[in-house]
């Protein structure tokens, strides 16, 4: 049996404790929150990460389609971008991975000689991590440009209100 078919019979309890230690990367009262309110709709970030933790297991079992693994990159490291995490917080929810499948399987493959496997799957969540330090900082840029935009609209509606910007569109439809 291969590592991957390994890993594939316990997708669902591997992807589900790994959405726990994301989880656990927010403060207490948020991850109370998350964890016990299991309802899209009243906890849409929770379901969004548990959902993105599954579907990106999935993809690094089959590494087949890069975009489709970072369209589900972009959905947990989007939660993640417009927090108060630094890039490498932020992105430490991938080397969260190996952690727990070096907890999970290390020893017993260790023993059995095939530890090289596991090594050689640690490269894929490796090649993870990179995937997510490039969506994040597109995710970021996103946000410092939507904030930018948010300025320049609030200064130029007080500026109107003010009267100290004239409507040139206004002038125009009167002549």
């Amino acid at each position: 049996m291969t590592f991957e078919s390994l890993l594939a019979e316990r997708k669902a309890e591997l992807s589900q404790k790994w959405a726990e230690l994301v989880l656990r990367t927010y403060p207490k009262e948020t991850q109370k929150v998350w964890t016990r309110q299991k309802d899209r709709f009243q906890n849409p970030v929770g379901a969004a990460i548990i959902e993105a933790t599954g579907e990106l297991f999935d993809h690094l079992i089959e590494w087949r389609d890069a975009e489709r693994m970072a369209r589900s990159l972009d959905k947990l490291i989007r939660i993640r971008a417009v927090q108060d995490f630094t890039p490498s917080q932020a992105i430490s929810f991938v080397f969260l991975l190996k952690k727990l499948l070096r907890d999970e399987f290390f020893q017993a493959m260790k023993k059995d000689g095939t530890l090289e496997e596991l090594l050689r799957f640690e490269a894929k969540v490796d090649n993870l991590a990179m995937m997510s330090f490039d969506i994040y900082s597109k995710s970021r840029e996103e946000v410092f440009r939507f904030r930018v935009e948010e300025v320049k609209r609030a200064q130029s509606s007080l500026l109107r209100k003010a009267g100290l910007v004239a409507d040139v569109t206004a002038d125009k439809s009167a002549d």
